[in-house]
């Protein structure tokens, strides 16, 4: 009796366990994934329980699921990652894009575009950056993390920007070591002038806390030379930003000759040497006269970001998808176009748990759309181009909850209220 009494237990325990592990919060049916990590570009089908992907396979039943997705002629992609993107929104007049009103609350830009992560740009430095994760880091439900500027204010504008005795390689280092779960980086932007004093002392800062360096050039008459950037100045891993840009006047120098419309020689060099070359578009950061030779001749960037604030959303940059269907539109194959939005960018930053569909890693999902049609790209001088198709989110899944539904994809529809 007893004997018959433990085998009946342990038939019930064996029935439970296999019922729980083949019970799904979500499951993705049919749609084609592309992860560049682990080399899957077919279609597949995707499941989810509670933050994790739990299955990547052929024929997943739908059945044990609590929500189905019908993501048939969609692409299904990891969550993208915007590493260059200015989201420490504040109310303060004067403050730029530190605790400022240029920057933009990240959730309403991040989720109905496929974006999961978000790097803040510089925004806050080492004296800015518990106000900046109070207020934004730990009000956010996208994640959110920061390349620390080195100026100690951020990115304040003006003459905050230009102060080097504000630049502090050991503080910064040392906040960014102490808030290491939050910090991927450090931030050099907008200086005006001949000195290397703040490009030096953000690698500085790089090497006591182990991160990479993002350089946004500035600006000045004659212009530094981006070769001795790349050679003396940058190490491997460190990000050049606003790589496609062509400023007015003669203040930084460009990658594609102006005169020749050349790729110059050394840009390759630089990238193999392992200098990461972002898009960073931005509202003043992009032209296509640079970007459309400089691919031409085979150059393409690493990682694909926005330069995301309320000047550049509303100008000819928009949003993630728009600045990656302009580099689809430019030749870039579309599993390139999504791999320097999600994995490159993850490896960059240092966050390889993100950017990858793998199983037992984070569920952060965007189920992409390519519409066909006639869509107009242009640049900040008005150069448009016309492209036959253009991304669009129509679902992202944040740690396993479906954060943005454009048409109500999910079956049934379940609507969480907000407060």
């Amino acid at each position: 009796m007893k004997k018959k009494y433990c085998l009946l237990l342990s038939f019930f325990c064996i029935s439970v366990i296999s019922a729980w592990s083949q019970s799904y919060d979500i499951v993705i049916k049919g749609g084609h994934v592309i992860d560049p990590k682990n080399n899957i570009d077919a279609i597949i089908d995707i499941a989810i329980n509670e933050d994790k992907i739990v299955q990547v396979g052929n024929n997943i039943d739908a059945s044990k699921a609590r929500q189905v997705v019908d993501a048939k002629n969609m692409y299904v992609t990891p969550g993208l990652i915007d590493i260059h993107a200015h989201v420490f929104f504040g109310t303060e007049p004067d403050h730029y894009l530190s605790n400022g009103m240029v920057a933009v609350v990240p959730d309403g830009f991040t989720f109905r575009v496929g974006v999961t992560t978000v790097v803040d740009a510089g925004g806050a430095g080492w004296k800015s950056f518990p106000l900046f994760k109070r207020n934004i880091i730990d009000n956010s439900q996208t994640r959110v993390l920061s390349f620390l500027n080195i100026v100690g204010e951020g990115m304040r504008g003006g003459a905050y920007e230009q102060n080097i005795n504000d630049m502090d390689s050991k503080m910064s280092a040392y906040v960014a070591k102490q808030s290491k779960d939050y910090i991927v980086g450090f931030k050099v932007a907008h200086f005006s002038g001949p000195e290397w004093i703040p490009v030096d002392r953000a690698v500085e800062a790089g090497n006591q806390a182990n991160l990479p360096v993002m350089i946004d050039f500035g600006v000045n008459n004659p212009p530094l030379s981006i070769e001795e950037l790349y050679t003396k100045h940058l190490r491997p891993g460190d990000i050049y930003t606003h790589t496609y840009t062509l400023l007015e006047g003669n203040v930084r120098e460009t990658v594609v000759d102006d005169a020749t419309g050349k790729l110059k020689p050394f840009i390759i060099g630089a990238q193999k040497k392992g200098i990461i070359f972002d898009v960073g578009y931005g509202g003043a950061s992009f032209n296509f006269t640079q970007a459309i030779p400089a691919l031409k001749a085979g150059f393409y960037p690493n990682t694909i970001s926005t330069d995301l604030h309320t000047g550049s959303m509303n100008g000819s940059m928009k949003d993630q998808l728009s600045v990656m269907s302009k580099f689809l539109l430019m030749g870039m194959d579309l599993n390139a176009v999504i791999n320097a939005s999600t994995w490159a960018p993850a490896q960059v930053i240092k966050r390889e748990e993100l950017g990858n569909l793998s199983t037992g890693g984070i569920a952060d999902i965007a189920i992409l759309n390519l519409r066909q049609g006639n869509f107009g790209f242009y640049d900040k001088t008005g150069y448009k181009i016309q492209g036959k198709q253009k991304f669009e989110c129509e679902m992202t899944i944040k740690g396993g909850k479906i954060v943005y539904d454009l048409n109500g994809m999910a079956q049934p529809v379940i609507v969480v209220p907000k407060r």
